[in-house]
């Protein structure tokens, strides 16, 4: 006999939630059933990332520093990317802050991808369509361009934290520190510039990376990890966003979910096998480096 030679098996979102109201002792019939499955499906992803490091949800960011025009400015970005269009970025000077006329909302330049796109800082409030943005060129003279739409927050709200950064200049990385809310804090003077050497993360709804010192010139990158968030459970013709590895723990995390509405008997077995199966794919999910172990001779006494 042979084998199937398919190495492809996968769930969608509907043959998952099927197979956890099987466990439940139930079928998996109506539109409610669909909603209230797709809910439990997105709070379990929710939980997934307080529960620890998800390795496939780590990704690579590199942004290029900008050394902004005055001594006054901090070196905060988001973490990930925010985009604006506008009516032409020609004009518009990297580093510079951008106005809206109607709304107010102020944010830093960061670059200038095409000539009608710049991705900027996170913005201080929504920016309204179709506004007018002034800004101020080398020159000092006033700059003005209009703004399409109020730019998406999605990416930059997509992270949940930074696992390492390093600061590359002319191809060689070297590494920065992250440092707490209060080192950051009792930093006596957060406007100097120089190459950046620490790093501080607020974990606000729109994530920030804030370097210090402040970047000297508009040509180092910042390149770092960041965990970004499982992806929705949306279309029940969708397949979730997990290594085929997930899919027993995340059926059985389901089937938990849906037995606390639909079978309440069966929570404490559904609760054991989900935490059972959870374990068994966290501890695969894990890197795997060399361990190599130096003895200390330092207390020996030799007589």
């Amino acid at each position: 006999m042979t084998t199937s030679g398919s190495v492809d098996f996968n769930l969608d979102m509907a043959e998952i939630t099927e197979e956890a109201f099987e466990r439940c002792g139930s079928e998996f019939r109506t539109g409610y059933d669909a909603r209230t499955a797709r809910r439990s499906l997105n709070l379990l992803f929710a939980e997934w990332a307080n529960r620890g490091l998800n390795l496939w949800t780590v990704e690579q960011v590199t942004q290029t520093l900008v050394q902004y025009s005055t001594s006054s400015s901090v070196a905060t970005y988001p973490i990930g990317t925010i985009t604006a269009t506008v009516g032409s970025s020609t004009d518009l000077v990297v580093g510079r802050t951008i106005t809206g006329s109607a709304s107010g909302t102020t944010a830093e330049v960061l670059s200038k991808p095409t000539s009608t796109t710049i991705t900027i800082t996170v913005p201080s409030g929504p920016f309204t369509a179709g506004e007018a943005i002034t800004s101020n060129a080398s020159d000092e003279s006033g700059v003005s361009t209009t703004i399409t739409t109020d730019p998406s927050l999605s990416d930059a709200q997509a992270a949940v934290d930074v696992l390492e950064a390093v600061v590359r200049r002319s191809g060689s990385d070297i590494g920065i520190s992250r440092i707490s809310r209060g080192d950051y804090l009792d930093t006596p003077d957060k406007t100097t510039q120089g190459r950046p050497s620490q790093f501080y993360v607020d974990r606000l709804i729109t994530p920030t990376i804030t370097l210090w010192p402040s970047p000297e010139n508009s040509t180092d990158q910042l390149i770092y990890y960041r965990v970004r968030r499982i992806e929705d459970a949306d279309a029940g013709i969708n397949t979730a966003d997990i290594p085929f590895r997930f899919l027993p723990c995340l059926t059985a995390g389901l089937s938990y979910y849906l037995s606390m509405k639909k079978a309440p008997q069966l929570v404490p077995t559904l609760k054991a096998i989900y935490e059972e199966e959870f374990q068994r794919a966290a501890s695969e999910d894990s890197e795997r480096t060399a361990l190599r172990l130096v003895p200390s001779f330092s207390s020996l006494s030799l007589s």
